[in-house]
């Protein structure tokens, strides 16, 4: 297929490695351009916009950071994928976005005659280098039927949810479970360090019974090992935990647990750290992440 891919950052970037690999034709652009040189010197072709992108695309997938960045690329007057003749195409945002602007670039879509799913992912830069994705997505049947071949490319675990708007409610579920499983995991190493115990022997035990998640297994390893890469960006946690709580207020419900969740990662970007990955919240408690 001609596919056209907006945002090629941490994970975009893999995701279209992926799809070269498969055989697609592949237009690329981001904003900081230089991010797509290796991309392009290996076959994919630079476009210089979102607009000229989906002229050249039947599949346009966009992976930018922040729901306003979703709704420049999809509505910016001259140079946004609307701009542009998108009859016929389907128009699929990776994005962590809210459901609402899922439904309003749905309904556009279909006013144009094109097809929106929203299809946020999960599984970080691992999942997105391994292919092993988790994708969660919102839409019609028929359009989500025509992106599956596509999906296998680049996911392990693709579930159609409902109508728009409701695969970005499905990643807000992800992401409150992560809440309690990243404040869970900081804090048992915290405990664990006080308590003068060796750490791997801890998380040998803890891995091998009820405490162990995906969390623990996988960024457990890079504390210890003062990484702090983003994986996924702290400052794009606090983004998803503020839209989940905004979700839930709407709907009636508290959630306790990832309000502090929130309030902490916001602490942490707060304090400098915005753009490490979310593991980095051990520094609440360590020096610059380096235990005593």
């Amino acid at each position: 297929m001609k596919i056209g891919f907006i945002g090629t950052g941490v994970m975009g970037h893999a995701i279209v490695e992926h799809l070269m690999a498969a055989g697609h034709d592949l237009a690329v652009y981001n904003r900081t351009k230089s991010k797509t040189d290796d991309l392009v010197a290996n076959g994919a072709t630079w476009q210089d916009s979102p607009k000229a992108i989906t002229e050249v695309s039947e599949l346009v997938f966009t992976m930018v950071g922040y729901p306003q960045d979703v709704e420049e690329t999809y509505y910016r007057k001259e140079t946004g994928i609307f701009s542009a003749d998108v009859s016929g195409k389907i128009l699929v945002d990776l994005t962590t976005s809210t459901p609402s602007l899922a439904v309003k670039i749905a309904e556009t879509a279909l006013e144009k005659g094109a097809e929106g799913l929203d299809a946020p992912v999960s599984g970080g830069d691992l999942g997105a280098k391994n292919g092993t994705l988790t994708i969660m997505v919102g839409g019609s049947e028929r359009a989500y039927q025509q992106v599956v071949p596509v999906f296998e490319q680049f996911g392990k675990t693709y579930l159609l949810h409902g109508d728009s708007g409701k695969g970005q409610h499905a990643k807000m579920a992800n992401q409150i479970m992560i809440a309690g499983t990243m404040t869970g995991m900081t804090e048992m190493l915290v405990y664990a360090n006080q308590a003068g115990l060796d750490l791997d022997k801890v998380l040998d035990t803890l891995a091998g019974g009820s405490a162990s998640n995906w969390s623990m297994i996988n960024y457990s390893p890079r504390i210890l090992a003062e990484n702090y890469s983003p994986g996924f960006f702290v400052k794009h946690f606090v983004k998803d935990l503020k839209i989940a709580l905004d979700e839930a207020k709407k709907m009636g419900i508290d959630l306790p647990s990832t309000t502090l969740a929130e309030q902490l990662y916001e602490k942490l970007e707060n304090a400098g750290y915005g753009d490490d990955g979310t593991q980095a919240l051990i520094k609440l408690w360590w020096q610059d992440g380096k235990k005593s």
